[in-house]
């Protein structure tokens, strides 16, 4: 190979470094600036082919797509001074290139605004709202809120928050402890206050069922008097019809009954001798 060659195989190699150098492809995915000694010189260039000044300038490329981050927990004191560890995420993505890199130069210092910022304006939302409120009847205007707020925070850092949302929300273990406490006084009060009543209504209970039966035992006590006296009148009746109809006959039994009734083993009677007593053994 001659010198002539060596030179313009040199030449074509120096060509392409430096075409390589000056031409650059920006992805559909992302935006890009171009940066001299540090400084941006372009604003954000669209996808496509792109040139800069080979060796002197280089090209930072900037994710176009929505990013999440996702916060550490942290510890949030509500209006009613109930403490909770809240866990949430933040959707953002890149509105202004240029002011992105001028600010916060990449995405390590994004995501260090964004904890910041977000973290404040979600203790700020919810110290305005009570437990109650933040885990259930209001979480969806707080977290709106929150949105609003971080977006004017972030804005002047050419960023843009798409949605912030909580994940998961505890307490803390020494407030879970007072909390289970309350709940196990809570429910053995409630315990205690079932048992009174139960036994007030067994009381009720019991004495209704005495006093229905008093009743009703006075109630077939008075009938079976009733009954017995109709009885008694009904015999003693019949008792005179007979005795009316023989007299002596009917004395004449029921003094043989008194025999049989008062004569048993080992009697002994003190009578007269004219007793009416005896007069059927005469």
């Amino acid at each position: 190979m001659n010198r002539k060659q060596i030179l313009l195989a040199a030449g074509a190699l120096v060509f392409a470094l430096t075409l390589a150098q000056s031409l650059f492809v920006v992805d559909q995915t992302e935006t890009a600036i171009v940066v001299q000694l540090g400084k941006p010189v372009t604003r954000a260039l669209p996808p496509g082919i792109h040139a800069k000044v080979p060796f002197i300038q280089s090209v930072t490329f900037f994710d176009a797509r929505v990013l999440d981050y996702d916060a550490k927990r942290a510890e949030i004191l509500t209006e009613d001074k109930k403490a909770m560890v809240v866990d949430h995420y933040t959707k953002w993505k890149i509105s202004d290139p240029l002011l992105f890199f001028q600010s916060v130069r990449g995405i390590s210092g994004a995501q260090a605004r964004l904890d910041d910022i977000t973290y404040a304006a979600l203790r700020e939302a919810l110290g305005r709202h009570t437990l109650i409120e933040v885990v259930s009847e209001k979480r969806t205007e707080i977290m709106e809120q929150v949105v609003r707020r971080s977006q004017e925070l972030l804005s002047p850092y050419g960023m843009t928050v798409v949605d912030v949302r909580i994940k998961r929300t505890d307490l803390p273990p020494e407030n879970e402890r007072a909390i289970f406490g309350r709940m196990q006084a809570e429910r053995e009060r409630q315990a205690k206050q079932y048992r009174s009543e139960g036994r007030e209504e067994a009381a009720k209970i019991t004495a209704q069922a005495d006093k229905e039966r008093t009743v009703l035992l006075a109630e077939a006590e008075r009938q079976a008097d009733v009954i017995r006296g109709q009885g008694e009148a009904l015999s003693t009746k019949a008792y005179a019809e007979a005795y009316g109809q023989a007299p002596e006959f009917y004395a004449f039994q029921r003094s043989l009954e008194a025999y049989e009734a008062a004569l048993k083993d080992n009697t002994r009677l003190v009578l007269t001798p004219g007793s009416p007593f005896l007069r059927y053994f005469q």
